[in-house]
């Protein structure tokens, strides 16, 4: 069995590995061809290395290409996944600093909240060439599997105006059921769940271990007395005691996400655990990927060490693109959740929402599991976030800035934070800032520069509530710059 899968952003080198490697332990997919494509032929040129290694080790007759033509290693793909961060760390510094002025205290900023709105901003026009890519030179019918935030802003505009077949794929519901299964004592086996929302506010609505139907209490109780969840989880117990229900997201993502927990300084520290940046850490995510930002230089000898061992020593991941497309293939079914176009999946959602939500593959496709409700208040927090999405693959796709500052203004933290006012400027201050990243907005952008120049909008000389170490964003910015 043999046929092309494309990875594009394929110089995240870990991660690129990590989802080959997954697929080469399907057997009949040991003589598949795997093109990569990146927009940095250094990195390009590493994990290429990675994985030709892998395939010479397992003596293989799988085929390794690389190529910063995008259009060529789409051409005759059958699968095409993408994990690009548009503008990196240079675009994503700005993310974080500029909402920090206004007040707004973002740990990771890649989803909804002000930064994860820009982000939208910056990838859609490239996943929209994707799709063109797709339709035009990949195989009729392929399938798009997005792994790049923000999922469910992605996804929509590919679904929507990209005309391809797509899925958006997460982590965060499995890496939640551990969490679940580590409080009740069981094994990862034995936890059985439904798994239902929207990307990164996805809700546990039935759990069962072992067989037997976990309430509430108890669920409050295990994550209360766990040594390490009950610090690093304050968020998500709290949630789970108001909602009812336990959240997919991590804390300080979570935190991010809603109106309650980060909009006022001297409150924030009693939400979040400083032991590590997921769980709350002002600007965590940049500080943590910043510091990092050689990586791929120094662990590639790691990666290809570890590229020599046989494949037998491989423990599959979790991850759910080998798995979608081993059913797809093969007629193996799969169970795992999607994030798709809700079209009545979720009863009490919006019909045109990204939805996160259990569903069944095999040959015949991604078919969902239908008819689901949310329990009122997760539909509630979906639904607002639901609206922002909306507004912003609006603003998106017409480079429109007053839909872009209406989305940013119905965003839970921005909106429980900023004024009118100050948002309107602090998205002037995004779109000038990231104007090499935003074609859309390129007859806005003069007018935007010049409000910023004469702006009278007070800004505030903040640092943010939790820093681990305390570095001003000059300084992130210097090592970002550094780094490009």
């Amino acid at each position: 069995m043999s046929f092309k899968v494309t990875v594009i952003g394929a110089g995240s080198i870990g991660f690129t590995k990590t989802l080959i490697s997954d697929l080469l332990k399907v057997p009949e997919f040991v003589d598949c061809e795997f093109a990569l494509t990146d927009i940095n032929p250094h990195n390009l040129d590493m994990v290429k290395q990675v994985i030709e290694t892998i395939v010479s080790v397992n003596k293989l007759p799988a085929k390794v290409s690389a190529t910063t033509d995008r259009r060529a290693a789409i051409t005759g793909a059958r699968y095409i996944m993408s994990c690009v961060r548009v503008g990196g760390l240079e675009a994503f510094s700005t993310d974080i600093s500029i909402p920090l002025k206004y007040g707004v205290d973002q740990c990771v900023g890649d989803t909804i909240c002000a930064g994860g709105i820009l982000y939208g901003q910056r990838n859609i026009p490239v996943i929209l060439d994707f799709c063109r890519d797709i339709r035009e030179v990949a195989e009729p019918g392929a399938l798009f599997l997005n792994y790049a935030n923000p999922m469910a802003m992605n996804t929509w505009a590919a679904d929507l105006y990209g005309d391809v077949n797509v899925v958006g794929l997460c982590h965060g519901v499995q890496h939640g059921a551990h969490q679940i299964a580590q409080v009740l004592g069981v094994r990862d086996d034995e936890l059985d769940y439904v798994c239902s929302g929207i990307n990164h506010q996805t809700w546990y609505i039935d759990i069962r271990a072992k067989g037997r139907r976990i309430e509430k209490e108890e669920l409050i109780e295990g994550f209360e007395r766990h040594p390490v969840y009950s610090r690093t989880e304050k968020v998500r117990i709290d949630v789970l005691k108001r909602f009812g229900v336990y959240s997919t997201e991590s804390n300080g993502h979570l935190s991010e996400y809603l109106p309650w927990y980060r909009k006022r300084p001297e409150e924030i520290g009693r939400w979040i655990d400083m032991s590590n940046w997921i769980h709350g850490e002002t600007g965590g995510y940049l500080r943590y990927s910043t510091e990092r930002r050689n990586w791929f230089e120094t662990d590639f000898p790691k990666f290809k060490q570890e590229a020599n061992k046989p494949l037998s020593e491989h423990k599959r991941t979790s991850e759910h693109a080998s798995y979608i497309i081993e059913a797809m293939e093969t007629g193996r079914p799969y169970r795992g959740h999607f994030n798709r176009r809700n079209n009545g999946i979720i009863t009490n959602l919006p019909d045109d929402a990204i939805i996160e939500s259990p569903g069944y593959v095999d040959r015949f496709g991604i078919n969902m599991i239908e008819g689901i409700t949310l329990p009122t208040a997760a539909a509630a927090t979906c639904s607002v976030s639901v609206s922002v999405q909306r507004l912003s693959v609006e603003a998106a796709m017409t480079g429109n800035i007053d839909t872009l500052k209406l989305a940013v203004l119905h965003d839970p933290l921005v909106g429980a934070i900023c004024t009118p006012d100050e948002v309107w400027a602090m998205v002037d201050e995004m779109v000038v800032a990231q104007a090499q990243w935003l074609p859309q907005y390129a007859d806005a952008i003069p007018a935007a520069r010049d409000r910023v120049s004469k702006s009278t909008v007070k800004t505030r000389d903040w640092n943010g509530a939790a820093r681990k170490e305390v570095r001003s964003v000059e300084q992130l910015r210097e090592m970002v710059g550094a780094h490009h």
